[in-house]
């Protein structure tokens, strides 16, 4: 299971949650569940990625005039 580039951060997490559980069943052979392992952290790799640069965008949406970031608590209600 090759990440893609154009993979949705949605699809990846989708896809990890699915290797976890056939992992978790301890159905799978040795090598079978090697590839699955290898698979899963490419994919975590890959979410990782996509949630670093998610936190950058946020961060630089969120500062001031001086390009400072300006931390703000989470007002769920907004």
């Amino acid at each position: 299971m090759a990440t893609k580039a154009k993979q949705s951060f949605e699809k990846a997490v989708n896809d990890l949650e699915k290797i976890v559980k056939a992992l978790e069943s301890g159905d799978l052979p040795l090598e079978k569940a090697l590839e699955k392992f290898e698979a899963g952290i490419k994919l975590s790799r890959f979410c990782t990625e996509m949630l670093d640069e998610a936190e950058k965008r946020v961060t630089l949406l969120m500062a001031d005039d001086r390009g400072e970031p300006v931390e703000k608590p989470f007002d769920a209600e907004a």
